[in-house]
């Protein structure tokens, strides 16, 4: 059995899971990790999962060490050099006229790459940004398109209810959303109501979205008292018994009980 934790890095994402490699690890405690990238700092928010040792785990990535001062203080030197390679790349985009919003800046933990987040509708040439950010930054520059539900996870916010954003707080993979979990739920089509700050179909429609039971109230509504149609009688000169037809069929005739007209007089009596 393998001592698998799983880590979630600082910048966001869903939970990863490394190797301890004999690391003494906590919940909630900091973490050195390697990372697709390059080092990174992380925080630990499971614990005791024990995995089979098979070919699947194998690749898993190990923790390198718990997190030191020394690495603390790196990670606000780093937060001071995104915020300043954020204002160049903006800058040279203007200057560009690229099609491409930048939405954030992340560096490694050993402050020798940068990764640069943005967001187009179509495919950009960015190659020339790319040489001028590594001629003035002097690290490797790695450009990374995202899209917009991920835009809002880096950035944050807070949603319709009050509270924080699903997705950059407690939401670590998006879920398919379609409009049909709203139609079943009775729930306002307006784009408005149904839409996040991304744009897209709030994630939280799907939280009480069962399908199954949703199709069961679908057809159990038919059944309904309002819903029923009005029973006629298949021969009119026959009706059946109990139904309205049957009701005014056997009411006898007099002239004198429909509405809007007077008794006729009666005839003379000749002597």
């Amino acid at each position: 059995m393998l001592d698998v934790v799983g880590v979630q890095l600082l910048e966001g994402g869903k939970v990863q899971y490394y190797l301890t490699a004999g690391q003494p690890v906590k919940l909630d405690s900091l973490c050195v990790v390697e990372t697709e990238h390059g080092p990174g700092m992380g925080r630990v928010v499971k614990t005791r999962i024990n995995l089979p040792q098979t070919k699947e785990t194998e690749p898993l990535r190990r923790i390198l060490r718990t997190a030191q001062a020394k690495d603390l203080e790196q990670v606000r030197h780093n937060e001071q050099l995104e915020r300043d390679a954020y204002r160049l790349c903006r800058k040279l985009v203007q200057d560009k006229g690229l099609s491409m919003k930048l939405v954030d800046v992340s560096y490694t933990l050993d402050a020798r790459k940068a990764i640069f987040y943005f967001t187009s509708e179509n495919r950009v040439d960015f190659r020339e940004l790319v040489k001028e950010l590594a001629h003035a930054l002097k690290v490797k520059i790695e450009m990374r398109q995202i899209g917009v539900r991920d835009e809002a996870r880096r950035l944050g916010g807070v949603g319709c209810c009050g509270q924080s954003l699903c997705c950059c707080s407690f939401l670590k993979d998006f879920v398919s959303v379609s409009i049909r979990m709203a139609k079943d739920q009775n729930v306002s089509l307006n784009p408005t109501k149904v839409s996040g700050i991304c744009g897209r179909l709030m994630c939280c429609l799907s939280y009480e979205y069962d399908g199954p039971k949703a199709k069961n109230r679908k057809s159990g509504s038919e059944g309904k008292p309002g819903n029923e149609k009005e029973k006629t009688c298949a021969q009119p000169g026959a009706p059946c018994p109990g139904c309205e037809s049957a009701q005014q069929v056997s009411r006898p005739a007099d002239e004198g009980s429909k509405p809007g007209l007077r008794p006729a007089p009666a005839a003379p009596v000749k002597p």
